[in-house]
C-alpha cells in the first residue's frame, strides 16, 4: 500500500470534518450541487462514482465470468444475508433502539417514521459502491460484480414486497425511475466505459493494462474522498442543527452493518469459501444502496419526514463504516485462511 492508502482512515476524518464545516458556511454551493439530480439520482456523485469504479471494472476478463459458479456457496451467503436477514434484524433493531431506547429524546410523532427509513435502507443493498469496497479488500471482481448484478435483478420483484410486509403497508410506491436510472448510471455504463478502455489498453499488451489501472489508482481513492466532502457537505447544516438525533439513529444502523458483515463472513469461512469471495460477501451483506432508500422514504412519507432523515444518516455513515469493515476484513485474512486450511486438512485425513 502506498502511503497516502496506508492513511485512508485519517484523510476520511479529515473529510468528514471539511464537508460538515463547507457545508455550514457555504449551503448555497451544496445546494446547488445537491440539486443538479435527475430522478433523485446526484449527477456530480454519479460521475464521482465512475471514477472510483471504472478502475476496478477494468480488471474483470468477461470471459473469465463463468468461473464465478465454484463460488457458489458465497452466492448462497450473500443472497440469505442481503433478503433474508438484513432487512429483518434492521426492523429488530430498529424497534430495540429507536423504539424503546431512545424513545423518550425523540419526537414521539416521527417515531414510526424513523423506524421505516431504516427498513428502507437495509431493504435496498448496495450496488455501485461495493465495488470500491471489494477492490480494498482484494476481492474477487468477477465474483462481486456478478453479485451486484443478481442483487438488482432481485431488487426489482422483492424490495416493495419485503417493505410492504416489514412496514405493514398494502402497497409501495417504488421510485422506479430512481432505481432504473441508478442501475444504468452506476452499473451499465461505467461497466461498457471500463470495457473499452480494458481492451484499448490491452491493444498495447498486458503490461500496458496493468500500467493504465496503476496511474488511475490514486484517481479512485481522490474521488472516493471528494465523494465524503459531497455528502457531508450536503447535510452539514442538519448534522449542525440535529446531532443527537442523527448519533442515535446511527446507532441501529452501525449495528446493523457490522452484525451482518461479520454473519456473512463467518458463514462462508465455514462453508470453506476463499477470502477473496468472503470479503466482498460481508461488504455486499452489510452496505446499502441509499439513492433508492432515499428516493422512496421521500416518495412515502416526504421530504421533511423522520424516514428521510433516517435514510439520509446511513448515506452518512455509508462511507467510514464500511472502510472499518474492510479494514477488520483485512486485518484478518490470515485467521481465515488458517480456519480454511485446517478444515481442508482434516476432510482429508477423515477420507484417509
Amino acid at each position: 500500500m502506498s502511503t497516502f492508502e496506508r492513511y485512508l482512515t485519517l484523510w476520511v476524518g479529515l473529510c468528514i470534518v471539511l464537508g460538515i464545516a463547507l457545508g455550514h458556511f457555504f449551503p448555497g454551493f451544496f445546494h446547488a450541487v445537491g440539486s443538479a439530480e435527475i430522478a433523485k439520482v446526484n449527477l456530480p456523485v454519479a460521475v464521482l462514482i465512475w471514477l472510483m469504479i471504472i478502475p476496478m471494472l477494468a480488471k474483470i476478463d468477461f470471459a473469465a465470468l463463468a468461473g464465478v459458479k465454484q463460488h457458489w456457496r458465497g452466492i448462497g451467503v450473500t443472497l440469505l444475508i442481503n433478503w433474508a436477514v438484513k432487512p429483518f434484524s434492521m426492523a429488530l433493531l430498529g424497534w430495540l433502539f429507536v423504539g424503546w431506547l431512545f424513545e423518550p429524546y425523540l419526537p414521539a410523532d416521527q417515531i414510526n417514521s424513523y423506524i421505516a427509513g431504516l427498513i428502507l435502507l437495509a431493504a435496498a443493498p448496495c450496488t455501485a459502491m461495493v465495488f470500491v469496497w471489494s477492490n480494498l479488500a482484494d476481492g474477487e471482481p468477477h465474483f462481486t460484480l456478478s453479485q451486484v448484478a443478481l442483487n438488482d435483478v432481485i431488487m426489482v420483484f422483492a424490495f416493495a414486497p419485503i417493505v410492504g410486509l416489514l412496514l405493514g403497508l398494502s402497497a409501495i410506491t417504488v421510485p422506479w425511475e430512481t432505481l432504473l436510472l441508478s442501475v444504468v448510471l452506476y452499473i451499465v455504463v461505467p461497466v461498457v466505459i471500463a470495457q473499452v478502455v480494458r481492451r484499448a489498453a490491452l491493444g498495447s499488451g498486458e503490461g500496458a493494462l496493468k500500467a493504465l489501472l496503476a496511474r488511475l489508482q490514486p484517481i479512485s481513492l481522490v474521488a472516493l474522498l471528494t465523494t465524503l466532502v459531497l455528502l457531508f457537505g450536503f447535510q452539514g447544516e442538519q448534522i449542525l442543527a440535529q446531532p443527537l438525533i442523527i448519533a442515535m439513529l446511527a446507532v441501529p444502523i452501525v449495528i446493523q452493518v457490522y452484525f451482518n458483515s461479520g454473519l456473512a463472513y463467518l458463514l462462508n469461512r465455514a462453508a470453506g469459501e476463499a477470502h477473496c469471495v468472503a470479503a466482498p460477501s460481508a461488504l455486499i451483506g452489510a452496505s446499502n444502496f441509499f439513492e433508492l432508500a432515499v428516493a422512496a422514504a421521500i416518495s412515502l412519507f416526504g421530504f421533511d419526514s423522520g424516514a428521510a432523515l433516517a435514510t439520509v444518516v446511513g448515506v452518512l455513515i455509508e462511507v467510514p463504516v464500511m472502510l472499518s469493515v474492510v479494514r477488520i476484513v483485512n486485518s484478518t485474512r490470515d485467521w481465515y485462511e488458517s480456519g480454511i486450511a485446517k478444515d481442508r486438512r482434516a476432510a482429508v485425513g477423515s477420507q484417509l
